[in-house]
């Protein structure tokens, strides 16, 4: 018999199982599909912090994670034997001519909120490392924050050091539950939330990505025009993504792929040539609160919920699910009030 059972085997789901097996529960994930199959299995991986200013609790927690991506990932690393593509290797934005004294006032603010761990630095464009971009202004911000993973890699990672540390992974659309149950099913969960609550509490948006061979394993990412273009371990980089409220298909993909491809290769030259390899669509879990959901199921005894990743799952992913551990298994609720699953 499970300890636990956890619904899903995305990057919520995966990231608490793996980290419940290392505190000695018996885990038990069961996914109706394939781990990763949602929104998940994407393409692009990049882990960005919030900007160093208007300092809040949401934003020091997201601060916290970014800090414990590198040990987490490393011990993930270490246990399944797999690379799960993992680097902090900052990124680089152009920035507009009007905005450069924002700009400088916010290293300053980095200096102070990060603590040393990483900086905000505005420089001139030829002097960023990495891939050559265009920056109208000549200048761009680098921060050494940031980080990429590759979201496919981290999660077969996750699955082989989840099994490896006797838990169980079993896909079907009728496995039963046993133990206390964490409910970590994306944006269909959180519809079946709406459902159970009566409310709305969150659903779905779809994203649209890109992915080009170009090898470049060591550049840091770039995030402009409201792309990011994600350098990966293997060769390729991820170009993403849309958001789309409005869809009929959530698996396909159109001509706003190709609309992403010319504004990327417009900002990054190295891009023009590069050959594209796949594209990806998907629906990613946003909450009404665009924060992640945590807490107990209400009327459900032993029912938990922990959904809503959206854009920062994979960043958060690990510092949210030593939240959820400490709740489901020790009974210590330390859910921060921004993420906390309440009834009003």
């Amino acid at each position: 018999m499970a300890d636990l059972t956890i619904m899903g085997a995305g990057i919520f789901g995966l990231s608490l199982a793996y980290t419940c097996a290392r505190r000695g529960a018996t885990v038990r994930v069961i996914e109706k599909r394939a781990p990763g199959a949602g929104s998940s299995g994407g393409l692009v991986g990049a882990l960005a912090p919030h900007v160093p200013e208007n300092w809040n609790d949401k934003k020091a927690f997201q601060f916290s994670a970014l800090q414990m991506a590198g040990p987490f990932w490393k011990g993930v690393a270490t246990v399944s034997g797999t690379d799960p593509g993992y680097a902090r290797l900052g990124r680089v934005q152009p920035v507009a001519e009007p905005g450069l004294a924002l700009a400088h006032a916010r290293a300053d603010g980095a200096d102070d909120l990060w603590q040393g761990f990483a900086t905000w630095q505005v420089l001139r464009a030829k002097d960023a490392p990495g891939l050559a971009l265009h920056a109208p202004s000549g200048w761009v911000i680098h921060d050494t924050l940031s980080a990429r993973l590759h979201p496919r890699k981290a999660s077969a990672a996750l699955v082989q050091a989840i099994q490896n540390l006797g838990g169980t992974i079993e896909t079907g659309q009728d496995a039963p539950a046993t133990g206390p149950v964490i409910w970590a099913t994306g944006h269909e969960g959180l519809t079946d939330l709406n459902r159970d609550l009566g409310r709305v509490v969150g659903g779905g948006v779809k994203g649209q990505s890109v992915l080009l061979a170009l090898p470049c394993p060591d550049a840091p990412q770039i995030f402009a025009d409201g792309l990011h273009i994600v350098p990966h371990i293997d060769g390729t980089v991820a170009i993403g993504s849309t958001s789309e409220r409005d869809f009929t298909d959530p698996d396909s993909t159109d001509a706003q792929c190709d609309d992403l491809l010319i504004r990327a290769r417009s900002i990054c030259p190295a891009l023009r040539d590069a050959p594209e390899i796949c594209r990806w669509a998907g629906v990613r879990p946003r909450a009404k609160s665009r924060a992640p959901l945590l807490g107990a199921w209400p009327d459900r005894a032993g029912h938990y919920v922990f959904n809503g990743g959206f854009k920062i799952g994979f960043a958060m992913a690990p510092a949210l699910a030593e939240v959820m551990s400490d709740l489901v298994l020790d009974g210590r609720d330390s859910i921060p009030d921004g993420f906390r699953l309440t009834i009003p």
